[in-house]
């Protein structure tokens, strides 16, 4: 993406995401904040020493520009960083940017060239295009997937931040590359969209798919009975958690019979083959379950290696930083944080063998590359004192 610039208007985390991956593959990103800052920079009081990792995350790489877009002035200067602008992603609600003029079809009748991706919660059609949106309520409840992960009348699982919003702007960010590659054949821009409730059914699109065809609604699985036992979590002997992966149930018997030393279960008719398994799926993970008990996870790692056992560890995010495989496959970077010291950080999810990316920057402080860019657009320093006395940027 080098010599591709990119104007960010987005708060929180689908829409900067999706700047912030094009950030790492090299694109020149310009955020367009408010004068009180995008909202993520508020989470800094759950972090000590007023750091905010999960907004670096999304922010490294870019220059910010705080602005009054309430002004004739501020919406100026965001026309004129426009002009030149390869791509325009947003996250905004669809009427706010229609009522500065911010909308597709106004952008796209004076800058046909330019790219612009619309992300938002609800999509932009329909009754509820401008209804407030968070993941948790597009993205992890209103499209199923809470639902779906949730057995019985258990008390509904609390998400991870970001889940839906990382996954959302990791598509804008495919389908901003995809408008760039058709705007090098046709020299014309359009409109990329994506939302939390579209990116949820396409994450959950097995179950979806199944509900489209079948007209059956979905049922969550409790791990003490699924269709197939071969394919669940134990836990082992010192506490630990291991994923077995036999999907593919009478491939993968044979193996497991003799990787937990139980031969007799090969000619137990309550066992005899999958479909026997997903009939007496509750004795069958009773039984595994008091096998697996008897050893530590290490030792059945060992072990089901051995007999061609396919597993995973269930692991922590410490666990996870500790984990050779997931350093050698590039899964953390050092990048530079505000003080100029490198610190390990979370690596977007796309590599590349000829065009390598890297961090071009820490998170920007909110404004602080106002008067570099202003300066970019041509603005002097009698224009710039006066956009401050004026308190269009800070």
């Amino acid at each position: 993406m080098d010599g591709v610039k990119v104007v960010e208007m987005g708060l929180w985390i689908a829409g900067p995401s999706c700047s912030g991956l094009l950030a790492d593959w090299g694109a020149d990103v310009i955020k367009v904040e408010p004068l009180a800052g995008d909202p993520f920079r508020s989470l800094e009081w759950l972090y000590p020493d007023q750091i905010n990792p999960p907004f670096e995350l999304d922010n490294r790489g870019k220059k910010s520009l705080a602005l009054d877009l309430t002004s004739a002035d501020g919406l100026a200067i965001m026309h004129d960083l426009l002009a030149d602008a390869d791509v325009f992603v947003t996250n905004y609600r669809p009427g706010g940017l229609s009522r500065q003029g911010l909308d597709y079809e106004t952008l796209h009748a004076r800058y046909p060239a330019l790219v612009y991706a619309a992300v938002s919660g609800y999509g932009h059609e329909g009754e509820e295009a401008d209804r407030a949106a968070y993941d948790v309520g597009a993205w992890y409840c209103r499209a199923g997937i809470v639902d779906a992960i949730t057995p019985g009348d258990n008390d509904l699982p609390y998400p991870r931040g970001g889940m839906g919003d990382h996954f959302t702007g990791m598509s804008a960010a495919a389908g901003v590359s995809a408008a760039l590659f058709a705007r090098e054949k046709s020299g014309e821009g359009q409109l990329v969209s994506t939302s939390l409730l579209r990116v949820g059914a396409y994450q959950l699109g097995w179950d979806h798919n199944v509900t489209a065809r079948l007209g059956t609604d979905s049922e969550a699985v409790s791990r003490s009975g699924p269709a197939n036992p071969l394919i669940n979590g134990y836990r082992c002997g010192d506490g630990k958690w291991l994923w077995m992966l036999g999907m593919e149930g009478d491939r993968h018997w044979p193996n497991v019979v003799a990787a937990l030393d139980h031969p007799e279960w090969a000619d137990d008719p309550r066992f005899v083959d999958i479909a026997a398994r997903a009939e007496n799926t509750l004795e069958m993970t009773a039984a595994i379950d008091a096998v697996m008990v008897t050893k530590d996870r290490d030792q059945w790692g060992e072990i089901f290696d051995q007999h061609d056992v396919w597993w995973s560890p269930v692991q922590s995010t410490l666990d996870m930083l500790n984990d050779p495989q997931a350093h050698a496959n590039g899964c953390y970077i050092k990048a530079p944080d505000s003080s100029g010291d490198l610190v390990d950080m979370v690596a977007t999810p796309v590599d590349f063998s000829g065009t390598p990316w890297s961090v071009q920057s820490p998170s920007p402080e909110l404004g602080q590359d106002s008067e570099v860019v202003l300066m970019e657009l041509g603005k002097d320093w009698d224009e710039i004192e006066r956009l401050k006395e004026a308190g269009i940027i800070p």
